[in-house]
């Protein structure tokens, strides 16, 4: 079953709601409604799926532990649609362990937030990723440089030696902030706050997470990164020349 709220208004931002519990999923589309969003339901995977192909959507909201599929499945799914992979996601998840919130952002997702939550903390995730997105890119074109990195701001998009990179909204904003100000360290405060729009301690595996998607995707040697490095007990900063 999928629900639609405030069909009238279609300039509304659209976010895909996606949980068994349907109580949950009434109150987080109240929520977001109230905010001035439109919200779409779904409430097992293959409803999810179905929407994510045939709707134009701005944000998912994906529980990790669905009835037919689970959150990584479709995540993947996402990830690998080049219609879709640009999609900012973030995970619900009432899982305790780290290692389950790990896989889901090294599959791509953008954020998690564990259960039990605020639906305001919902709200005010929803909003932070979507500025985020949303940002109006400068009315001239603008191509950032570093050794064989290029990044086109105005189309949010990256090639490393010519070869075009996929990047997770997230992953943008981390690599935006590193290539603008290369062999400058950021502490982790700073890049969570860049990336995320906000910031605390419990967050500091969620930032290596992103920061070893990206390594993954632009590094020869993700193991021995020639890019991002890490500053020991600081942050990281992005080592080359700006061309």
């Amino acid at each position: 079953m999928i629900h639609l709220g405030a069909m009238d208004n279609y300039q509304k931002q659209r976010i895909l709601v996606v949980d068994d519990d349907k109580q949950i999923v009434r109150l987080v589309r109240q929520y977001l409604e109230k905010a001035g969003y439109a919200v779409l339901t779904a409430y097992d995977g293959e409803t999810a799926v179905s929407t994510l192909r045939h709707e134009s959507l701005d944000l998912l909201i994906l529980d990790l532990g669905l009835p037919d599929q689970d959150g990584w499945d479709i995540t993947r799914m996402v990830r690998a649609d080049a219609r879709l992979n640009a999609l900012p996601i973030i995970m619900l998840t009432a899982r305790i362990d780290d290692s389950d919130k790990i896989i889901g952002l090294e599959l791509g997702a953008d954020d998690y937030i564990p259960k039990p939550f605020n639906a305001r903390e919902v709200v005010a995730r929803v909003r932070a990723l979507l500025r985020r997105v949303g940002m109006t890119a400068p009315a001239q074109r603008k191509i950032l440089r570093v050794d064989g990195l290029a990044l086109d701001v105005a189309r949010r998009e990256l090639t490393a030696d010519g070869n075009p990179i996929e990047l997770t909204p997230t992953e943008y904003e981390l690599i935006f902030t590193f290539m603008s100000h290369p062999n400058t360290t950021f502490d982790r405060e700073e890049l969570l706050e860049r990336a995320l729009g906000y910031a605390y301690e419990g967050l500091s595996r969620t930032l290596d997470t992103h920061i070893k998607n990206l390594r993954q995707k632009i590094e020869a040697d993700p193991k021995r990164p020639s890019y991002i490095q890490t500053v020991h007990r600081v942050g990281y900063k992005l080592v080359g020349e700006r061309r």
